[in-house]
């Protein structure tokens, strides 16, 4: 379902919009790329974050360790 919107560009925007759609690119489809790019680019900082965190988290990393202690010890057997 597609959706029409209205949006308000500032000079900076404009430029922007104008670079992209100057090699005869429709505005609506460079605006719809860029959502969907910041939308994944934000997916991964989100992502990124929570590595982060379960990475300083002690309890994890010894879960983690623990994990690959045991996936060793299967693969030395097999």
């Amino acid at each position: 379902m597609e959706k029409a919107i209205s949006i308000r560009l500032d000079d900076e925007a404009q430029r922007a919009l104008g670079a992209l759609t100057g090699t005869g690119r429709k505005q609506s489809e460079v605006v719809r790329e860029a959502l969907i790019e910041l939308a994944r680019r934000q997916d991964r900082v989100s992502l990124v974050a929570e590595v982060e965190r379960l990475n300083a988290d002690p309890r994890d990393r010894a879960e983690k360790a623990h994990v690959a202690r045991l996936m060793e010890a299967l693969r030395a057997k097999g």
